[in-house]
């Protein structure tokens, strides 16, 4: 068993880091102050490859692996989350779908533009009431002659008003209760769809959140993605692997927020000497390296596991919950030891704590992972 990265995979990391260096980290305290969404760093993602890692060439992607696309995430992560949750919802929520089980035609029209970055994707998924019960979708689409006609509201939708396609589950047979559920891509110049309040949030601030509105909105039949009815069996496989991504978010901001830390502490001074010279501040730093370092060894196998085209669920919920976990709790430790300076907003720790919330509670909760990985054990079964 090799725990060290391929010499590929370690270059690819160190090009994602300068472009964090140059793109990211000269805004990314600024688009949290101002709640906007960095445009002119997506500008740059796809250009720079980052948007169709895991992605065949043939449809403009880079012919990588999800071990690439999580380094890229984690590393992004440890300095602006709100980047990598776009990225997330975008690469593997909005474009998963339509690469594993659109037609060849679909894949040939949505994905050179989605892996390319010339168009910005999103899922529509959760709705006021359907939240961690997928299955209580409210949205409806009928077919009439040649689209199909869509009413509902989805909220909480990252990306929401700057995408170009909306990856959306809709019930096209109610009776059928999650055997109804089909995925639509819906265009955002589609007739009838309307973006609601966009939301203030406590962290992940430059990502944009708002609501989608669908009014007798039109979608041509050809957007339909597989076959009407297989909605629910395809959103649980998508999820899966975008549990891969936003269980690096909590990683990257965790391994962010110590790196911080740590220098920190080996400059700050009380009586007489550094705080890291402490006995309790080195506890405390082992301790949190202890847990980042094992997140990062279950979301890499996670990914190393989907890309040997092996059953990789069980992997994903584990390391999207403690990725979760520890990005919390170790933001939150670090800013202990920051004392007074890590409440204000000048010290980034402050804002690592705030954008690793989200984290356990989007795409899952840590309660929802604790039942999948109960139920992939067949716990009281």
């Amino acid at each position: 068993m090799d725990f060290t990265l391929s010499k590929e995979h370690l270059l690819f990391r160190q090009m994602v880091r300068e472009f964090v260096e140059n793109e990211v980290k000269p805004i990314m305290q600024e688009i949290d102050e101002e709640e906007r969404f960095p445009s002119e760093i997506w500008a740059k993602l796809g250009p720079a490859g980052l948007l169709g890692i895991q992605y065949p060439k043939k449809y403009g992607g880079q012919g990588g692996d999800y071990l690439a696309y999580i380094i890229a995430i984690e590393e992004i992560s440890k300095y602006c989350a709100s980047v990598t949750s776009g990225i997330a919802a975008h690469s593997s929520l909005c474009t998963w779908p339509i690469f594993q089980f659109g037609t060849e035609e679909q894949k040939m029209r949505f994905l050179p533009e989605l892996l390319s970055g010339r168009a910005i994707g999103a899922m529509g998924l959760t709705e006021p009431g359907a939240g961690s019960d997928a299955a209580m979708q409210q949205t409806k689409a009928y077919l009439d002659g040649d689209h199909y006609v869509v009413n509902g509201r989805k909220c909480f939708i990252t990306n929401a008003g700057e995408a170009k396609y909306y990856t959306t589950v809709v019930m096209t047979d109610k009776s059928k209760g999650n055997k109804g559920m089909s995925i639509l891509v819906i265009p955002a110049d589609a007739p009838g769809l309307s973006i609601g309040k966009h939301e203030k949030k406590m962290g992940i601030r430059g990502s944009a959140t708002a609501d989608i509105i669908f009014d007798n909105c039109i979608v041509p039949k050809e957007n339909l993605i597989g076959r009407e009815g297989d909605g629910f069996k395809m959103i649980m496989q998508t999820l899966d692997v975008g549990r891969l991504g936003v269980g690096a978010i909590g990683l990257g901001i965790a391994e962010g927020a110590l790196e911080e830390t740590l220098k920190y502490v080996s400059q700050r001074r009380q009586f007489g000497k550094t705080i890291g010279s402490f006995q309790n501040t080195q506890f405390e730093i082992a301790d949190m390296k202890t847990r980042v370092d094992s997140a990062q060894l279950i979301i890499y196998r996670a990914a190393c596991t989907k890309d040997a085209g092996l059953p990789f669920g069980l992997y994903a919920c584990m390391g999207k919950y403690y990725g979760a976990t520890i990005g919390s709790d170790v933001t939150r430790r670090c800013v202990q030891l920051f004392g007074g300076y890590g409440y204000m907003r000048e010290y980034h720790v402050e804002r690592m704590m705030r954008d690793a919330k989200i984290v356990e509670i989007y795409e899952g909760t840590s309660e929802i992972q604790k039942m999948v990985i109960a139920g992939h054990l067949k716990v009281g079964k």
